[in-house]
């Protein structure tokens, strides 16, 4: 009997639900914050390497074979 009613106190216990505030404001003004900035001793630098891709055109250096061709379609 003593279970039973430990168990129904704990129950409605449960039910009581917590409501907050729907805002919450802060006000900054009146507090004066003292400090230091602090920096960390050293420096580390990271460069990205440059994004290497296969070439889908092939650059000529050489047009001489085609050079020699235009002359003869000039003449």
């Amino acid at each position: 009997m003593l279970l039973y009613l430990f168990l129904f106190s704990v129950q409605a216990e449960e039910t009581k639900m917590i409501k907050y505030q729907s805002q919450t404001e802060i006000d900054f003004d009146g507090i004066d914050i003292l400090g230091e900035m602090v920096k960390p001793q050293g420096s580390i630098i990271v460069e990205r390497s440059n994004a290497k891709f296969n070439p889908l055109i092939e650059l000529r250096t050489d047009w001489n074979l085609e050079m020699r061709q235009s002359v003869g379609h000039i003449k």
